[in-house]
């Protein structure tokens, strides 16, 4: 589905198949970016065209929500959010996950752009959200903190994209306490 969000600092809007220069640029090529994604690190431009005409495609699907990140103040593309998926289908609970440009790393723009998301989560009823990330991933699990994430558990999981087992911490966000401020336009 194509929606924009707005929140003070960003804009969350549809991914295009020309941003896959700043994709690559910004964050796909990056090994410290991608060590805890579930793709590899891309050797090209076209690696990163490839995966993008993928995610274009896939807004057809109503359930798929998957943004590109941008700066307000510059529109520069610094990162993207999406869900990833839905534990028990697409009427069950919501799993995002997401990257961001490691020059931006550490201003909180990720949890400005996971509260947005979680916000139109719940504005559509859904009551929890799930977010995963790998134990030695302390940025992203320091974001899911913020954002109100609970701990679960932490399961061990073998990543064919890494070609190793990775212990995976798993959090839940609730509905309740969070408020549904961000701007969306369908």
């Amino acid at each position: 589905m194509k929606l924009t969000l707005e929140t003070e600092r960003l804009v969350l809007r549809p991914f295009r198949e020309d941003d896959a220069e700043a994709m690559f640029r910004g964050w796909t090529s990056d090994p410290e970016v991608t060590e805890f994604l579930t793709w590899e690190t891309h050797r090209s431009a076209d690696e990163t065209r490839g995966l993008l005409a993928r995610w274009v495609s896939e807004y057809e699907k109503p359930e798929r929500l998957n943004f590109a990140i941008e700066q307000k103040e510059t529109g520069a593309l610094i990162g993207g959010i999406d869900v990833v998926g839905y534990l028990g289908g697409v009427t069950g609970t919501p799993v995002i996950g997401y990257n961001l440009a490691k020059r931006y790393w550490g201003r909180g723009y990720m949890t400005e752009a996971c509260r947005a998301v979680l916000d139109l989560l719940f504005l559509r009823g859904y009551r929890t959200v799930r977010i995963d990330a790998m134990e030695e991933n302390v940025r992203s699990i320091r974001v899911i903190e913020k954002c109100g994430g609970r701990y679960l558990r932490t399961d061990e999981e073998y990543t064919e994209s890494k070609k190793r087992a990775v212990k995976i911490r798993r959090y839940e966000i609730e509905c309740g306490g969070r408020s549904a401020g961000s701007a969306a336009n369908e």
